[in-house]
């Protein structure tokens, strides 16, 4: 058996998330069809994370082990072709050691989160941002997301069928900064952690926004947090405007 790291983009949009569904289509099962419709297996994708209905992915890292000789590149492009048309691509594709697991040996992860602060309709953006019309206060929403990078139980801001056993979790970077982009200027919120809960990037995406339009003050927020009840959450933002950015491995440039 050859063990192969895929990178995987994809828009969330018509799929239930990444994990096969039971209930509706899912990045998942398109890739475990595509790998059997290639080599006759019936492969197991592995990933570094979950992604929930509408979260998109700019570089999800996968795993799969396949009997069939093939090279990795030739392997790319077979999937490639066998997904369209669908929001899907394997980026990049090579072998890895047996041991390396796309999940358990992921060191970090990152997310980025876009909202287009304005009144008129995101036409171009469409089910890829969370549009937000009140304006918001950028450098109040940074100075606000620092009270939640470091040690914390992230309870409150964690969803009710959150399956981790633990709440305590180490945020290393929640950063929100204005943004230029090629559909217009945008607010761009960056978070990074070694693993998140379930909701938790969304969790806090919301509450910043609260504090961005002046319904919630910083100080509602880290009270909020010191809670550790779900209730005292202001809002979850919409899965549209989520993208997992980055996977981390030991051995990374």
């Amino acid at each position: 058996m050859t063990r192969f790291d895929f990178t995987l983009e994809f828009d969330g949009t018509p799929f239930q998330g990444l994990q096969r569904q039971k209930h509706g289509p899912s990045v998942q099962q398109s890739i475990e069809e595509a790998l059997h419709r290639i080599t006759g297996e019936e492969a197991a994708l592995h990933c570094a994370g979950r992604t929930d209905a509408g979260v998109h992915a700019l570089a999800m890292r996968g795993h799969v082990d396949l009997a069939k000789d093939i090279a990795p590149f030739r392997l790319m492009e077979a999937v490639n072709a066998h997904l369209r048309p669908e929001p899907i691509a394997v980026t990049h594709c090579e072998v890895v050691a047996d041991d390396w697991h796309a999940r358990f040996s992921c060191t970090g992860r990152r997310y980025l989160y876009r909202i287009v602060n304005r009144r008129a309709p995101a036409t171009l953006a469409r089910d890829r941002v969370w549009q937000v019309s009140p304006e918001l206060d950028v450098e109040a929403m940074h100075r606000a997301a620092q009270t939640l990078t470091g040690l914390h139980d992230f309870t409150t801001f964690r969803s009710a069928h959150c399956q981790a056993k633990d709440p305590v979790k180490t945020l290393d970077r929640l950063d929100v900064v204005h943004a230029e982009t090629e559909f217009g200027p945008e607010v761009h919120i960056h978070a990074a952690a070694r693993s998140f809960l379930h909701h938790q990037v969304r969790s806090m995406v919301g509450c910043l926004m609260l504090v961005g339009s002046g319904s919630r003050t910083p100080e509602q927020l880290t009270e909020a947090l010191a809670a550790k009840d779900r209730a005292a959450l202001g809002l979850n933002a919409p899965p549209q405007g989520l993208y997992f950015a980055e996977a981390v491995y030991p051995g990374d440039a």
